[in-house]
């Protein structure tokens, strides 16, 4: 695998920075309008259905307790927590129930609609039918959407505009990489002179690249190592 341009590693830690600043200031506006609609809501219970209990579950766990703790959230970290383990629980338990003319889904059916919403956050309702129809199992539209939801998992272009951070990297974890300067003093004719090496760290196999050395890193020097 070749190595990934500095200019390139450069521009990635960029965007990264741009993301984190900004979910910051996300996270900021989300504790105040909390913070309000709890004052609002002060005294009245909220009830919520089984889809959403399942959904701001799976996103608490995500977040951890800690992090809920300082968003202030309208329901409770530890009520949230419980209901993510209640939704463990209910791990392999998730089969359609009877109903008229709608026979139940088989248990590991269920399962592997869940994987592959989860490991393929494009794939809309369409997409898993028809995978699910090449392993074999015949499932409506309906069928796989009712999983989704009860899963607390929203359909394709939710799941597509909200790529967490983690998903991205494992997604691009093999063309992602590291670089840095090395300094090393030579001593030579003209007196001790500084040599900058610049390397590259592949972050899936953990091969190092030495790009280039030399004693002036300006501008036409990067862009050379860029080029090739």
């Amino acid at each position: 695998m070749g190595s990934v341009p500095p200019l390139l590693s450069f521009l990635l830690m960029i965007a990264a920075g741009w993301v984190h600043r900004h979910q910051l200031i996300v996270i900021e506006f989300l504790q105040a309008e909390n913070r309000l609609l709890k004052e609002r809501l002060r005294g009245r219970r909220i009830r919520f259905t089984d889809a959403e209990r399942a959904l701001l579950a799976r996103k608490a766990k995500a977040v951890g307790r800690r992090a809920l703790l300082e968003l202030d959230t309208i329901v409770s970290p530890d009520t949230l927590l419980r209901w993510h383990r209640r939704l463990v629980a209910q791990k392999w338990n998730f089969a359609e129930r009877r109903g008229v003319g709608r026979p139940g889904i088989m248990r590991h059916i269920s399962a592997w609609i869940v994987r592959m919403a989860q490991e393929n956050r494009s794939w809309g309702y369409t997409r898993i039918q028809g995978a699910l129809a090449n392993l074999g199992h015949k499932v409506g539209r309906g069928t796989i959407a009712n999983v989704l939801k009860r899963n607390g998992i929203e359909p394709s272009p939710e799941r597509s505009r909200r790529t967490p951070w983690s998903t991205f990297l494992k997604a691009h974890w093999k063309v992602l990489a590291a670089s840095d300067f090395l300094t090393v003093e030579v001593w030579t004719a003209k007196g001790l002179v500084t040599h900058y090496l610049l390397f590259v760290l592949s972050l899936a196999d953990r091969v190092v690249t030495i790009a280039g050395i030399t004693t002036r890193p300006d501008e036409s020097w990067m862009l050379q190592r860029v080029a090739t």
